[in-house]
């Protein structure tokens, strides 16, 4: 009977004539901040928005030299040769232009100069060939200023005024506004009782259509009811700006699932959709392609999108829903997403070169927000900026409590209205078939976000949680632009040392407080896993200009052909440089114990294995979807990977006999039988590796693919997951040595994980804006490693170029040893040698004591907190070693270690070897004497908050093929330490030793003590 009754609904329902078909708008806003997309990118979207039956395409880049930012401005000849260009392809291929401008961050409603100014920039356009156009009012102040408030009632009344004036002098022609209020959640009071909206509706041309966004700026659902609500209020069906694949407010996260939320039945109801979709233009071929696919169908498969992994609909074809229906009418997200997948795959094998670095496109953030309001990175995709934009909904909404807010949004705790400057570099897409121009002569006048002081309530309608107040500038009657720059709200709250505050400059990451765990627990569990709400999300390379892929300046826009191979220099968190995007570093060849030969020939070993990896495939593609799919849903291989994880972690405790018993996978008593529970944590952390491979082999296959554009796209969210994932697999293979205690769980358990209550039906829930929850996928995965206090380990700087260069941690084995030992001793020698002098050499019966001086001690005495970092060949590239309780061990140290070294040792080396060069000789000289000597005693000034002590090293050309291997180390030993109840570790570095001191400082380890005897300084960080 149901399939029956689908079968005549799908031959009954239409959505209407062929010309109701045509006037349906279906199409593509460019309404992001950041990059926008080029000239040529714009084209090639035309060609394919035909392909795929859609009509429509506004330009509207918030970033855009003269859109928003310098509105008033007319176009160059140059400019003008570009945008005629872009409106001609446009008609070419039969799609609407719509050109739109956005004048309300400082019009004056009431100056005929300023409306003067628009009609001549629109009619500039015009002259161009342009036949439709849009005002955009969104992201405003909405309060009016003092000139328009003698001339208009309301703020509603003066947009209206300006938008009728402006559509009368265009001679009426396909026109689209914006509004101020234009989402439900914006709405002041609500969308029935505002006033704004009531006016709009009775007021604004009925010719002019207006745009809305659903009932939150990023709707999870938009329901027929609530577009027959607004409708009723605006007398006219709403166009949706469908913010669903937007990605501005997030450098962690790009949307590849299919279009949903929204049921085929709503077509009849609306105006029109508009997608405004990811900032990466090569991220966008599923958002537009499902939209087009939803667009022809007139019913909903009603399935549950979110198990979509397999994307395999054999049986649902033949169980759930008629064949003939569904392949007509019916939309089933799966289906529309394995569709896109098979048309996606052809264009990474067009061979395309990509000019320029790797970098984000969304806006850049250097700033810490207070607890209210919650805050995107920057303005999300349309995210309101006035002080009334508090909805009082009468629908029963959940609360939450101050620090649960400040736990989800990660933000800081203390509300400040100090302001510091940044702006945007303005951008101009207009001057360049192939590339987005920056200017940093040109003075962005639009304000960032800033916060006002808002004082703090106990209890916030989660729903109702407004997001930044941007501050809106008066402005004369004269066309000149305010100018003034507007900073972002900096943290007041205190920090241990000067470095992790410049640190959370850099990183753009709210300031990480040393908390000892024992005498504020209460405080680090409350903001513990704020480690990566708002703070990883942002990598490093994206803090300064944004000079990305095809943005850069016009002296960086040379081919990789032409690029030097110079390496960036390490991520240096702490430091101010960060900013500077162009500046290299160049090893000399001194100061690499790896000659440029064995460099080369590791390049073609590189190349080798690239050329035997087989290409990306359908699979492919559906885990990369699947990795990242939707603002408020994972894909189903994603959960699979948390799942998984968290069940290795949870039922860890069944290898502590195995640990000790040393069997199962240890090289034990093969004929004793492993207990069933054993066999299934073996067999399921064995799983958890080959979907870690899986993930690392995409990355691969994304950086080796023949469309070069495509893979600078998306290369840099693969190389964030694939980086989290290496630290998870590292940990699990950790735990499977049992070196843990029986309690270790209440020692890894986070405070605020995809697994806490409440923590994953919230993200799902749709009640929240997904910027809530920054970072996605890579970030909950992130925060299951029990690291906390940590938001620098997990900011990396992004590869120049997409590389196969990627290394994995795993737990230190015997036969390691002496790529350990050759690994410290180069790393020691280079830390001593400056780049004039000479390379230290060390005699060849001498060729160990700086190993046995530094790491010999861990690795023979503790090896179970000893981790190393490998390529795919497994050979050896880097170390961290630690101990858990410093006190111990060197009092193992004294009576295991030091006699044998002394007799290795003998202080009679000191006259034999006093002809080598000075420089070793001394070195030399000093190790003997420490072995001769006790050990040095920790002072309890440090023991006491940093019990653990560490050391650490890596080559550093590994450091340049991948810039965060010695933090992904570090996190996975950090764990490791944690998981025995460690929350602190040191280090002790001769004051001299400036290079050693800059290695740890880059990792987050701050100045805790020095003694002035010895010269020492002990440097500490909290976990």
């Amino acid at each position: 009977m149901e399939d029956g009754h689908m079968r005549e609904k799908c031959t009954a329902l239409d959505h209407g004539t062929q010309d109701q078909q045509r006037q349906f708008i279906c199409g593509v806003i460019e309404g992001f901040y950041g990059r926008p997309w080029t000239t040529e990118q714009r084209k090639d979207l035309f060609r394919k928005l035909k392909k795929l039956g859609m009509d429509s395409y506004m330009y509207a880049p918030k970033d855009d030299y003269k859109h928003r930012a310098y509105w008033r401005e007319l176009y160059t000849v140059e400019e003008a040769d570009h945008l005629s260009s872009l409106i001609s392809a446009a008609k070419e291929a039969g799609i609407v232009f719509y050109y739109a401008l956005s004048p309300g961050l400082d019009m004056t409603y009431s100056s005929q100069k300023e409306i003067a100014t628009l009609k001549r920039k629109l009619d500039q356009v015009s002259q161009f060939g342009c036949e439709a156009y849009a005002l955009l009012f969104d992201d405003i102040e909405s309060e009016l200023s003092k000139a328009d408030k003698e001339v208009f009632q309301t703020f509603a009344n003066a947009q209206v005024s300006v938008t009728n004036e402006i559509f009368t002098h265009l001679s009426g022609p396909k026109f689209l506004f914006c509004p101020t209020q234009y989402c439900a959640s914006r709405a002041v009071p609500s969308v029935v009782d505002s006033e704004y909206l009531n006016t709009l509706g009775s007021k604004l041309n009925n010719e002019i259509d207006i745009l809305w966004t659903g009932d939150k700026v990023i709707s999870k659902i938009i329901t027929i009811e609530s577009v027959r609500e607004i409708t009723e209020i605006l007398r006219r069906p709403p166009v949706i700006w469908d913010n669903l694949h937007a990605n501005d407010y997030d450098q962690k996260r790009v949307f590849l699932g299919p279009y949903t939320g929204r049921s085929p039945e709503l077509i009849p109801y609306l105006r029109g959709v508009m997608t405004n979709p990811n900032c990466e233009f090569y991220g966008n071929f599923i958002a537009v392609h499902t939209l087009a696919f939803w667009s022809r169908c007139s019913l909903d498969s009603k399935m549950n999108s979110s198990m979509s992994a397999d994307i395999k609909l054999e049986t649902e074809n033949e169980d759930d829903l008629p064949v003939e229906c569904l392949s007509k009418n019916v939309y089933h997200p799966r289906l529309a997403l394995k569709n896109a997948i098979a048309e996606w795959l052809p264009e990474f094998f067009v061979e395309k070169e990509a000019f320029g670095p790797i970098t984000k496109p969304q806006p850049q953030v250097e700033m810490v927000m207070p607890i209210i309001p919650i805050i995107p990175s920057i303005n999300t995709c349309m995210s309101l900026t006035t002080t009334t934009t508090t909805s009082t909904n009468t629908r029963t909404v959940p609360e939450v409590n101050t620090t649960q807010l400040q736990a989800l949004a990660d933000v800081c705790s203390t509300v400040s209205s100090t302001l510091t400057p940044i702006s945007n570099p303005v951008m101009n897409s207009l001057v360049s078939p192939t590339k987005v121009v920056t200017n940093d002569d040109i003075i962005n006048p639009i304000p960032t976000t800033v916060a006002s002081n808002i004082e703090l309530p106990e209890k916030i309608p989660i729903s109702i949680v407004p997001v930044a107040i941007m501050e809106a500038k008066g402005v004369e009657e004269s066309s000149e632009l305010n100018r003034d720059l507007f900073d972002p709200v900096k943290n007041t709250e205190s920090a241990v040392g000067a470095n992790q505050i410049e640190s959370s400059k850099v990183d753009n990451l709210p300031l990480v407080e040393d908390i000892p765990i024992d005498e504020k627990r209460e405080q680090v569990n409350s903001l513990s896993v704020d480690t990566m709400l708002d703070d990883h999300s942002l990598s490093p390379l994206s803090a300064g200009v944004i000079e990305p892929m095809e943005c850069s300046s016009i002296n960086s826009q040379i081919s990789p052909k032409e690029v030097n191979k110079l390496m960036v220099a390490d991520d240096v968190v702490m430091e101010d440089s960060a900013n500077d995007m162009n500046s290299m570093h160049v090893e000399s060849p001194s100061s690499s114990p790896v000659s440029n030969a064995e460099m080369h020939d590791e390049d073609e070993l590189v190349a080798k294995s690239t050329a035997a990896r087989t290409k990306i495939s359908l699979e492919d593609l559906s885990l990369l979807c699947d990795l990242f799919y939707l603002p408020f849903e994972h894909g189903s291989r994603g959960l699979k990977l948390l799942s998984e994880f968290q069940w290795l972690k949870v039922n860890a405790n069944v290898m502590l006999q195995v640990g000790a018993s040393g069997t199962a996978g240890a090289g034990g008593d093969a004929a004793k039988p492993i207990k069933p529970e054993v066999s299934e944590w073996l067999q399921r952390s064995e799983g958890f590796a080959k979907l870690c491979a899986g993930v690392q082999d995409l990355l691969f296959k994304v950086a080796d693919c023949e469309n070069k554009e495509i893979s600078h796209d998306l290369y840099s969210y693969v190389w964030d997951i694939s980086g989290a994932l290496s630290l998870l697999n590292g940990f699990v293979q950790w735990l499977a040595l049992g070196h843990f205690p029986p309690n270790m769980s209440s020692y890894t358990e986070g405070s605020y994980t995809w697994f806490s209550k409440g923590w994953k039906e919230a993200f799902m829930s749709g009640e929240q804006e997904p910027w809530v929850f920054r970072g996605g996928l890579s970030a909950d995965l992130q925060r299951l490693m029990p690291v906390d206090a940590g938001n620098d380990l997990f900011v990396y700087k992004l590869p120049e170029q997409p590389t196969a260069n990627y290394y994995q941690i795993r737990p230190y084995r015997s036969s390691d040893e002496t790529e350990i030992n050759k690994i410290c001793t180069r790393t020691y020698l280079q830390w001593q040698s400056n780049e004039d002098d000479d390379e230290i050499l060390l005699p060849a019966h001498l060729a160990d004591i700086v190993a046995d001086a530094v790491v010999g001690a861990h690795l023979t005495l503790q090896p179970e907190f000893c981790v190393v970092a490998h390529d795919n060949t497994d050979s050896i590239v880097g170390y961290a070693c630690g101990a858990l309780d410093v006190n111990a061990f060197q009092r193992n140290v004294d009576i295991c270690w030091l006699p044998e070294l002394r007799e290795k040792y003998p202080r009679t080396l000191l006259e034999t070897d006093a002809a080598g060069s000075s420089k070793a000789h001394k070195m030399v000289a000093e190790f003997v004497e420490t072995f001769h000597n006790c050990a040095a005693v920790c002072p309890s000034e440090v023991f006491g908050t940093f019990p653990a002590l560490l050391s650490a090293g890596t080559l550093r050309e590994a450091e340049q093929r991948d810039n965060g291997i010695v933090k992904r180390l570090l996190t996975v030993l950090l764990a490791a330490l944690r998981a025995n109840g460690c929350f602190g570790v040191h280090v002790c570095v001769p004051e001299q030793d400036t290079e050693q001191m800059s290695f740890y400082t880059k990792i987050g380890f701050i100045e805790v003590y020095r003694n002035e005897i010895s010269k020492c300084i002990y440097l500490g960080r909290r976990f």
